[in-house]
């Protein structure tokens, strides 16, 4: 489903893109399909409609494309035939809507047009009435008027039109009758109607049956039971088994303790015959605050704690009333009386509180002012008040029953911002009672934090070529003070990378910490940069933090791999001779191909295109020699045009195409080395470029002549003889490298196959090379070419002392490279070699042949 969705998505893509170019209008089609077919069902034939040809529809890629999760409809393109691909259902589609619609669009590629559907999903009675409850109460009283009305519940059907609810009816009975009203586009309604008087000494329970029936063809139903419960009248009053109630209580007495309980009957039955008791409020005095009265039992218990130092008796007036449609209520006297004991606690009040005090606070500040009071005499009166646990505060004593709290030690907001202080004050009575008051002192924020990262090195891997102004990463720093103290402001500090500043490349929002670049990015430019950025709060005095950031560019495949000369030049074709008699496995050519980007993203596979005829040449996927499969036939072909594809790893993967033609000549004279000219292009050769070449040839001499001097003096160091040290040897590998030893050291000299890019690169290597034969060179005698190693590709040579040095240097100027190449050779004889390319070398390796100095 996810690749389907990518695909889909794809397409959108291009067909948006294609109206954005073209500016053309699509046309629409309209079909008509009902929900819960059979998939397969053939809904329209879109060659027909659209005036298509059916043999054009696979080659020009006919698409139905659709916005849904599901693809309802798919195309055949055998017939053309739009059919139904899965299972439509309207009412989940299209829920309590009167016109169901389907949109998708018809794309074809090759050229590309794209035509609108709009496919209608037609109503099937699949759906029956449906009431949400099984049962439905109606509650009525015998003494209700005939006439009367009782809304009843709704049936709800899925479907719509003709296929909704079209009518009601209910059940035969004697007292109720049926009244349907429509709704216009809302439905029907349903209304019981009261036709003859209830009684409920008759029938007190009332069975109806409701229908609710659709339109559809044939029609389907749903039915609800209707239970009618028939009220009593209430036509009696209730009557208390008392008229003065009298109870005695200890002011000590615990909450909750039962008091007494009232007693009231009535002769009717049910909801009439129901009593609940209350108490009358009379004046400022209301009882429900110092008892509870159950409303149903008449339990009246204690609700607040009695003094008998306040009040000395309470009197309550009660009430009992049934629930009746008009309901009747009886009344009684209810008179308490105290027992005085020594029940009263000391009781401690904050007499003022200070505003929030700041972390900072030094020692002895005042925090609040506590009283603490005992309204019972002598002994029971004299309290003891103190801070239960330890924190940083403490109780001063000012006068009597007066305490100050004060600080008492350092307090610190991010770790408490809050601190709950219990007081507790007890007396001296018999035994003690004593109060608790929990007292919460809030710490309020002085800037003393500054701004946090998370990490102390920030690292943000972004890939090339992102687009301008996009957010590449969140900073986030933490202050742990709270409002303006904790507000952070980030900004990029003043430095710079390769002398371009940090904020011409980047912007960071001063409050959001959103990071985001002002330039494009280019991997092969630059790789790794890093910065700092400042997060400051808005304190007084402001407080700030910094972060180290490392952006690292990660490579992305924007670069296609470029062919190396001698076949780089664009739109020629190569030619390449072998002779008739070659062997299986022969050696044509090697392509070179480079690619600027780094990793899979530049690792090359070469591939090789399928020629006319006979099945002649094969490609090395990673080498990139062409070789011969097989030795040449009567029947082969003298001309082979070939096309080799070079592509990257990428994701999408690039690539580049070489054509070579390779002639088959009688014999090995034929073969010649095909010298190919770049064509130089013209340019104006200004002041500016002659400096620059002045410039480059004074560097040159200067290097070089220091370099002589720098082997001269080694020479001399050595006494001029290199004998007890072995003849120096010069060892050449497949892949273009050169290694230079003697009978001690060995030193690798590696090219890159990108000569316009490569440098000399020397270090040393195990000394000799096992799988490297070497040809001996004595005194005058000429050398012949060594055999090649079985499986390999290497040759070797044994040569008089000496030194090769090359080296390239490369200027561009205004979109215009400037190449230089020094080789030279150094030799403790009177000979010099020169280059010759032998035919099982790689193209790269250059050989030595022994020549007069």
């Amino acid at each position: 489903l996810t690749s389907q969705w990518q695909e889909n998505e794809y397409l959108w893509i291009i067909f948006t893109a294609f109206l954005c170019l073209s500016g053309c209008s699509s046309s629409q089609l309209s079909y008509s399909v009902s929900e819960e077919v059979n998939k397969g069902t053939v809904v329209g034939n879109l060659p027909k409609d659209l005036n298509l040809n059916v043999q054009d529809l696979e080659s020009r890629e006919l698409r139905v494309i659709s916005s849904n999760s599901k693809t309802y409809f798919d195309v055949n393109l055998r017939t053309g035939n739009l059919f139904v691909n899965e299972r439509i259902d309207r009412e989940e589609l299209c829920p309590h809507m009167v016109k169901c619609l389907l949109h998708a669009q018809v794309v074809l590629i090759n050229p590309m047009t794209a035509h609108r559907i709009e496919i209608e999903i037609l109503d099937i009675n699949d759906n029956a009435p449906a009431f949400v409850e099984k049962k439905h109460f109606i509650n009525i009283s015998e003494s209700s008027l005939t006439g009367e009305r009782y809304p009843l519940p709704v049936a709800v059907d899925a479907d719509i039109g003709n296929n909704a609810v079209k009518s009601y009816k209910l059940n035969q009975n004697e007292h109720f009758s049926l009244d349907v009203q429509s709704g216009g586009e809302h439905g029907l309604s349903a209304e019981l109607v009261l036709q003859k008087a209830l009684d409920r000494e008759t029938h007190s329970v009332i069975t109806l049956l409701l229908t609710a029936i659709d339109g559809g063809k044939p029609p389907k139903s749903g039915s609800l039971q209707i239970i009618v419960h028939v009220l009593d009248s209430n036509d009696n009053i209730p009557n208390f088994s008392q008229s003065l109630y009298k109870v005695s209580v200890k002011e000590n007495t615990p909450l909750g303790t039962p008091i007494i309980k009232l007693n009231a009957t009535d002769m009717d039955e049910g909801i009439n015959a129901k009593i609940l008791y209350s108490f009358i409020k009379r004046g400022n005095v209301d009882p429900s605050n110092m008892f509870e009265l159950h409303s149903e039992t008449g339990e009246i218990t204690l609700k607040a704690n009695l003094d008998y130092e306040e009040t000395r008796a309470y009197e309550i007036r009660v009430q009992a009333k049934d629930q009746g449609t008009s309901p009747r209520s009886a009344y009684a006297k209810l008179l308490i009386e105290l027992i005085d004991v020594n029940d009263n606690a000391p009781e401690i009040s904050v007499s003022s509180l200070m505003a929030p005090v700041k972390e900072d606070a030094e020692f002895g500040t005042i925090v609040a002012f506590i009283t603490v009071s005992d309204k019972d005499a002598g002994n029971n009166g004299a309290t003891n008040c103190k801070i239960v646990g330890s924190g940083p505060f403490k109780l001063n004593s000012n006068y009597k029953n007066d305490y100050s709290l004060v600080v008492n030690g350092r307090l610190d907001r991010e770790i408490t911002s809050a601190h709950n202080v219990t007081i507790t004050a007890t007396d001296e009575g018999s035994p003690p009672l004593s109060d608790t008051k929990i007292i919460t002192v809030l710490v309020a924020d002085v800037n003393d934090n500054t701004p946090r990262f998370t990490e102390p090195v920030i690292y943000i891997n972004v890939k090339e070529n992102r687009p301008l102004n996009s957010k590449i990463y969140t900073i986030h720093a933490f202050d742990p003070d709270l409002e303006e103290n904790a507000k952070v402001s980030y900004k990029l500090l003043d430095t710079s990378y390769k002398n371009i500043p940090v904020t011409s490349i980047l912007n960071i929002n001063s409050e959001t910490g959103d990071i985001v670049n002002l330039q494009p990015f280019n991997y092969e430019e630059l790789k790794t940069f890093q910065f700092k950025v400042q997060a400051t709060d808005s304190g007084v005095p402001p407080l700030s933090n910094n972060v180290t950031v490392k952006v690292l560019i990660l490579d992305e495949n924007d670069n296609a791999p470029t062919i190396l000369a001698p076949y780089s030049e664009h739109g020629s074709v190569n030619s390449e001779t072998i002779p008739y008699s070659s062997e299986a496995g022969y050696f044509v050519t090697k392509i070179r191909a480079v690619d600027s980007d780094s990793g899979y993203n530049a690792l090359l596979n070469y591939h090789l295109s399928e020629p006319k005829g006979n099945n002649l040449f094969r490609i090395g996927t990673s080498t990139g020699e062409i070789r011969t499969k097989r030795r040449m036939s009567d029947n082969d072909l003298k001309t082979h045009p070939l096309v080799v594809l070079v592509s990257d790893n990428g994701e999408p993967s690039l690539s580049a195409t070489v054509s070579i033609e390779v002639v088959v000549v009688e014999s090995t004279a034929d073969v010649q080395t095909q010298f190919r000219h770049v064509p130089i292009k013209e340019e104006n050769f200004t002041d500016l470029n002659l400096y620059l070449l002045i410039a480059i040839v004074s560097v040159s001499v200067i290097f070089l002549l220091s370099l002589i001097t720098l082997i001269a003096v080694r020479c001399h160091r050595t006494d001029g003889t290199f004998s007890k040290y072995g003849a120096p040897m010069i060892t050449t590998h497949p892949d273009g490298s050169w290694s230079y030893s003697k009978a001690t050291q060995q030193y690798d000299v590696c090219f890159s196959s990108d000569t316009l890019k490569s440098d000399v690169m020397v270090f040393p290597a195990p000394f000799p090379h096992v799988d490297a034969e070497l040809i001996s060179i004595n005194g005058e005698e000429p050398f012949t070419r060594n055999q090649t190693l079985p499986n390999t590709n290497k040759v070797g040579y044994r040569c008089d002392y000496g030194f090769i040095f090359y080296f390239t240097f490369e200027l561009k100027y205004r979109h215009v490279k400037f190449g230089f190449l020094f080789f030279l050779i150094f030799t403790s004889g009177a000979h010099f070699y020169e280059c010759q390319q032998f035919q099982q070398a790689p193209p790269s390796l250059i050989l030595l042949r022994q020549g007069t100095l």
